[in-house]
Parts: C-alpha cells; sequence; structure tokens
C-alpha cells in the first residue's frame, strides 16, 4: 500500500469562507487543486535538464480566481460550452436557460459549478482527491438533481487522471468540462504559439460568427484546424478566426465512449509535453484568446497577454440538445456521466 503523498492547508478565503488545498505528488509530478471551483491551481513538471516548472496558468491567492475573466483551471458545469439563446428541449419540455454570452449560455451559467465550493474527499490510499458538489433540482433552470464529483489523481509514475462523472434524480442535460490552460515552458513564459500539438481529430464543427454550431461538421484538411500532424500552434493561428486564435470544437466521425488518444502536445525548447487520453466525442482547442483584449497579471508575477496558454477541453459538442446528429448530452435517473481524462507527461518528448 503506497504511503500518502497528500498535503492540506487553508490558502485563503473567498467571501469569509476557507479555501482547502490539496497537494498530491506522484513520480515526478506534483499537483494542487483547491476547493473553489476544484481549480486545478499547480502543475509541477522537471524539463529534460531537471528544471521544474509549473506549467497551468492561475493565480496568486483564491480571490483572484472569482475576479478575473474565465475559468482558469476549473470544473465547469452543469453545461459547459454554449447554448444557443439558451434554449433547447428535453423530454418534450422546452427550458430557458439564464444567458451569460451575449444572448447564449455559457459554462452552466453565473455561477456556473467553476465558480462555486466544492467539498473535498482525500482517498491516501489511492493517492487521490474527489471533489463533491451538489447542484439542486431548477439550479440555473436545469431539471433535475445532480451529485457532481471531480476525481484529481497523480499515478506512482507522475500520470494525472481527472474524471468527471455526475448522477440525477430526472432527465437532464450534462457536459462537465475541465478548463485549465496549458503552457508547456512553463506559465510566466509568454506565447504558447511555438509549442507543437496533435489532436487526433478529422472532424470539427463549423460555428456562426457567436461561436454556435451550425450543425454541420466538416473535415478538417485543408483547414487550420488539421492537427493530426503535429505542427507549432502558431502556424496558422491567424487564419482560425476572423481576429485569430482557436476556439473550436474538434472530433471524430465514430464516437464508441472508450478511452482513446485524443492529443499529444510538447514544448520543443524544454522538452516537456503530455499525451491525453479521453473518453469524450470532442475537444475544444481554445488558446486563451480573452487575454488579448484583458490582459491579466497572473502567479509570481507573469503578465497573461496572447496566447499565453492553451486549453483541450474533452468534452460533447457546443449547444448539442439543439442538434439531433450530435452524440446525445442527456443523463437519466440510473445513468452515470462520465468524462475521464488521463495526462501521460514526459520531460523528453518530441513531435
Amino acid at each position: 500500500m503506497a504511503l500518502s503523498t497528500i498535503e492540506h492547508a487553508v490558502i485563503g478565503t473567498i467571501d469569509g469562507k476557507e479555501v482547502d488545498a490539496y497537494r498530491i505528488t506522484g513520480g515526478e509530478t506534483t499537483i494542487e487543486v483547491m476547493t473553489y471551483g476544484a481549480i486545478l491551481t499547480q502543475v509541477l513538471r522537471p524539463d529534460r535538464n531537471g528544471k521544474v516548472e509549473d506549467i497551468v496558468l492561475g493565480y496568486d491567492n483564491p480571490a483572484s480566481y472569482v475576479k478575473n475573466p474565465g475559468n482558469a483551471g476549473a470544473i465547469c458545469g452543469r453545461f459547459s460550452n454554449r447554448i444557443n439563446h439558451g434554449r433547447f428541449t428535453l423530454e418534450g419540455s422546452e427550458i430557458q436557460l439564464p444567458t451569460n454570452s451575449g444572448p447564449h449560455h455559457l459554462h452552466g451559467g453565473l455561477p456556473g459549478y467553476g465558480k462555486r465550493f466544492w467539498q473535498a474527499a482525500p482517498n491516501p490510499e489511492d493517492n487521490s482527491v474527489t471533489f463533491r458538489l451538489h447542484s439542486p433540482d431548477g439550479d440555473q433552470n436545469y431539471p433535475g438533481t445532480l451529485e457532481a464529483t471531480a476525481t484529481y489523481r497523480v499515478d506512482c509514475m507522475g500520470a494525472l487522471e481527472l474524471t468527471m462523472e455526475a448522477v440525477t434524480d430526472k432527465t437532464t442535460i450534462v457536459n462537465m468540462i475541465y478548463h485549465g490552460y496549458w503552457n508547456l515552458a512553463g506559465h510566466a513564459s509568454g506565447s504558447v504559439i511555438d509549442q507543437k500539438l496533435c489532436i487526433l481529430a478529422d472532424r470539427y464543427t463549423l460555428v456562426t460568427p457567436e461561436k454556435i454550431p451550425t450543425g454541420e461538421i466538416a473535415l478538417v484538411d485543408g483547414t487550420p484546424f488539421d492537427f493530426n500532424k503535429p505542427h507549432p500552434i502558431g502556424d496558422m493561428i491567424d487564419d482560425a478566426w476572423p481576429d485569430g486564435g482557436y476556439d473550436h470544437n474538434l472530433c471524430h466521425a465514430v464516437y464508441d465512449g472508450k478511452m482513446r488518444l485524443t492529443a499529444k502536445a510538447c514544448d520543443p525548447a524544454s522538452g516537456r509535453g503530455f499525451e491525453l487520453f479521453s473518453n469524450q466525442p470532442g475537444v475544444q482547442f481554445y488558446t486563451a484568446n480573452h487575454f488579448k483584449s484583458q490582459p491579466t497579471a497572473g502567479k509570481d508575477g507573469a503578465r497573461y497577454e496572447t496566447y499565453p496558454g492553451f486549453a483541450l477541453e474533452t468534452q460533447h459538442y457546443p449547444d448539442s440538445p439543439n442538434h439531433p446528429n450530435f452524440p446525445s448530452v442527456a443523463l437519466k435517473p440510473g445513468e452515470t456521466y462520465s468524462n475521464r481524462m488521463k495526462f501521460v507527461f514526459s520531460k523528453h518528448m518530441t513531435l
């Protein structure tokens, strides 16, 4: 039986409530997760020469996660990404959710799960911490009481496993995501445009100018969204959107719900990288575009500006309830929703 490598500390307060943090170490990987938003605040990894850097964007204190834009490192839900005008029909009933991104619903509304306190349950024998959230019937006008969990585990080889699960007492929709930003050179290293990425996806969902899916699923061939052969993130970033940057759902023609290699990423200069395995049908590739218009002070005096990190949000497709041709996001009583991710890190990675 492995000895515990989990440490606990109170790291601050939000609205007078203490924020607990849990530090988990396995192999050459150390992570820190806090009870607010179940946010992954640190991932420490060595490079090929043994130099350790924190490779996820974030902030110095819990209160900064409240005031700063975005959901850096958070678990988002109940339905992450966008729902057109916040409306959908479920089992014959039309449901209207609050709109918080122009006329649309984004990341579960305000506050979504990434802006709430979760209850932590450490498991030293498994080297993991499970965070639990109770979402009552009618929360943000979603039907059904949802019991959600997010479990972070670091294995003895240093791989990071993240499992998001949920059960309901009434048919509802669920699409929970991990909304972290990676910078494999170190979170304070500036732009990620020279870091290399491979996303094993042959299609992507076309979107309107408001980033709402049209329903069409197109081939990535010949587009800026083709990362099947590894190349630098910045190669076609100016062509991905009128004002530059990626914020798109990439996917496969076939979805069987099994774990598969979804993406690989590396920083050629340091050798830090990972392989990402997932059981989800899509992955939202996002280059933290909001920092371009809202430069923000990050951890350790860092300044997050243009493309300071990238997100790989394994997920069901945006606006899925309104597109019968997309994989279903309905969750019924007796079923268990499960979004599983595994990051296998390397310090000698090349792509």
